[in-house]
């Protein structure tokens, strides 16, 4: 394990997305990490990772919880095979019927969070939201304060080496490509 990762975001569940495969730019696999022995497992699927996250804090990720030892090998080594993103814990899981979809930029700068709606609508925004919930009252019991926007933290140390990241001074993404000559 990197020792950049040995600080308090290393402890919050993570997701990744691998580079090859058609699946680039969004989430393809969930992973929490163990508080005691910091090792990966992976969760089987979105919603079981939304329900870990959302109590992460007051109820940590533990091995037991998947039913292996500390002792077992990871089910995923922290490394630059893919590009990892750190969700934030105790996000509030997605209202009942909504899904939370996460996006990689192609700069990898950073992920867009989405809601999809029953209906398989996509909202951008909480004034989407709103204006959704409004012409839906269906959903009720169901606020704006239920979906978050919040974006997880790209690891910076897992995206590929021909990409740099946004120019501080003018916030533009810059894209550079490795000379294979």
């Amino acid at each position: 394990m990197k020792g950049a990762q040995e600080n308090s975001h290393s402890k919050t569940p993570s997701t990744s997305t691998k580079r090859s495969g058609s699946s680039l730019g969004s989430v393809d696999e969930y992973a929490a990490q163990c508080k005691n022995c910091m090792k990966w497992r992976v969760i089987d699927t979105q919603e079981e990772f939304e329900e870990i996250r959302s109590k992460f804090i007051d109820e940590p990720f533990y091995c037991s919880k998947r039913g292996k030892s500390c002792d077992d090998p990871a089910d995923l080594e922290y490394d630059s095979t893919r590009t990892w993103v750190m969700d934030k814990p105790n996000l509030p899981k997605a209202p009942e019927g909504f899904r939370r979809t996460l996006v990689l930029r192609k700069d990898y700068s950073k992920l867009d969070a989405y809601y999809i709606t029953p209906t398989g609508k996509k909202l951008r925004t909480r004034n989407e939201i709103a204006a959704y919930l409004k012409d839906h009252p269906e959903h009720k019991g169901v606020s704006v304060t239920d979906f978050d926007f919040s974006s997880p933290k790209v690891m910076q140390d897992t995206v590929p080496e021909y990409f740099e990241q946004k120019d501080s001074a003018t916030k533009r993404p810059k894209v550079v490509v490795k000379d294979e000559a």
